[in-house]
């Protein structure tokens, strides 16, 4: 228990560090463009970003989470050969895939532009030439997770290409050189950084060296489900873009873009534990663990949850504010949107990394069905709700897919193999400090007639996470392994300073 319990600490840390790396630098580049060029352009670029996220998950072919787990797998059962093999055969396929749905969007870019109601062709077009590179890095990314190598992910995807994208794109706007110069750096840095990651890897690897039956059907197979749960994920958290650009207009999902993205930065410490859970806990799961593997996965949700609350009461609390600080007064009119989204991003949180389970035990069917789910309620409530209800409608439409996805693979892991995060230590703490913030809150409100500054929300986050480790203590929710946690993470963080 403490050896895995440990690496899995560990590679969260890491991970974590990557994930804020590049969520900062993403995020960033948002504020840049929302604040220096018109909200139109900036509703542009989000319906930009939306195609290339859906179009290279479609290129990865499900492969991004499937290769970790069968190379996890493939080593938990020392056969190399077939390692070499997933190698190979992943990125054999997801490249050529890549290459061909550039073309086809690139082709199309007329269309799609007329479709979003996009005032230039080329926005599309330099969108659909990062498709292959972007797929490369992704690739190559979950194949060092495989082998529970975090660093090459963190060091390339998460951080180099971050770090590219957000000075060149404040390069772009120093410089003077307008919304497409905007756009043609961040195409530039994604082509840098697959570059560089490229031969890294061809290094690392030795790829010209790896010899292994090619796998592609039984890999193709095994992925599909994945594809159709990444798809599903994206017609989630990309379809309220697409579907404001193609009911309303550009300005309208540049304000709704304030509320997104903040929100999507709730699940961050989730996201960050998924890059090392799957491979940590598909060998457990090869050696019949599986105790070992639910007690992980209740600690971890306990944690993370644990992390992300303090910044879930500041953002449902003070959205106006956040709003105002970050992109400014004109969007503060998203802020019931953000308060919405913020209530879904919680709920996938507090359920805890229930896809990655299902993956690990073999059940992507299972996942996929329960993403379809979700990405079809999510469409048949924006189709109905954005017309009557504008952003409000696309927000309601994303919470409520995201609450049903997760209820349906929380309920299935639990008949499955009784994993259920919700233990009493979990819940104690969670009840008592909500309780609290939310008397803090009433008194704040009455308190100050003024508007809440970022100094203020500085002061009130500190506050409500010493709230919570003070609720943790009092109603001794503190278990053995969380001891365990804090050590590493200390191993972790001394490791990184000393670096």
């Amino acid at each position: 228990m403490s050896g895995s319990l440990g690496k899995i600490a560990k590679g969260t840390t890491i991970a974590f560090a990557g994930m804020l790396i590049f969520n900062f630098f993403e995020f960033i580049t948002r504020v840049i463009i929302a604040r220096y060029t018109t909200q139109g352009d900036y509703g542009a670029y989000s319906i930009g970003l939306a195609l290339l996220s859906f179009f290279v998950f479609l290129s990865c072919l499900g492969l991004q989470a499937g290769v970790p787990r069968c190379i996890a797998y493939f080593i938990g059962k020392r056969e190399n050969e077939k390692v070499a093999g997933v190698i190979l055969s992943s990125l054999q396929l997801s490249t050529v895939t890549g290459i061909f749905l550039f073309a086809l969007v690139f082709v199309s870019s007329g269309i799609l532009t007329d479709i979003f109601h996009l005032e230039q062709t080329i926005i599309v077009e330099l969108f659909a030439i990062a498709i292959p590179f972007l797929v490369v890095i992704e690739m190559l990314a979950s194949i060092f997770t495989g082998f529970g190598n975090i660093d090459a992910r963190v060091y390339f995807r998460d951080s180099l290409m971050s770090i590219l994208k957000g000075f060149g794109i404040i390069l772009a706007v120093i410089l003077g050189f307008g919304f497409i110069g905007i756009i043609y750096a961040y195409l530039f840095s994604i082509i840098a950084a697959a570059a560089i990651f490229t031969i890294y890897a061809a290094k690392k690897l030795s790829i010209d060296k790896l010899k292994g039956k090619l796998i592609r059907k039984k890999l193709i197979y095994f992925s599909t489900p994945l594809l159709i749960t990444f798809l599903s994920t994206i017609v989630i958290t990309r379809t309220d873009t697409l579907m404001l650009g193609y009911f309303k207009t550009s300005d309208i999902v540049g304000l709704y873009n304030t509320a997104s993205p903040i929100a999507q930065l709730l699940p961050i410490f989730l996201t960050s534990l998924s890059f090392i859970f799957i491979p940590i806990s598909s060998q457990l799961y090869s050696k019949n663990l599986i105790g070992e593997m639910r007690r992980n996965y209740i600690i971890l949700t306990k944690w993370v949850a644990a992390a992300t609350l303090p910044f879930f009461f500041i953002i449902f609390l003070f959205p106006d504010a956040v709003l105002n600080i970050i992109f400014g007064s004109p969007y503060v009119e998203a802020s019931d949107a953000l308060r919405i989204l913020a209530i879904g991003a919680l709920v996938q949180v507090l359920t805890g990394p229930n896809a990655l389970i299902l993956v690990v035990v073999g059940k992507t069917k299972l996942n996929m069905v329960d993403d379809l789910i979700g990405a079809v309620a999510n469409v048949v409530l924006n189709l109905f709700l954005i017309p009557i209800m504008g952003i409000i409608g696309a927000a309601i439409a994303s919470t409520v897919s995201l609450s049903i996805i997760n209820i349906l693979k929380s309920a299935q892991i639990f008949w499955m193999h009784k994993i259920n995060p919700f233990t009493f230590n979990f819940i104690k703490p969670l009840i008592a400090s909500t309780l609290f913030v939310y008397i803090i809150y009433m008194l704040i409100r009455s308190t100050f007639n003024t508007s809440i500054t970022i100094w203020m929300l500085l002061l009130f986050f500190v506050f409500f996470s010493v709230l919570y480790g003070a609720c943790m203590i009092l109603t001794k929710s503190f278990d053995k392994e969380d001891i365990l946690m804090l050590k590493e993470i200390k191993k972790v963080l001394i490791q990184m300073y000393q670096i």
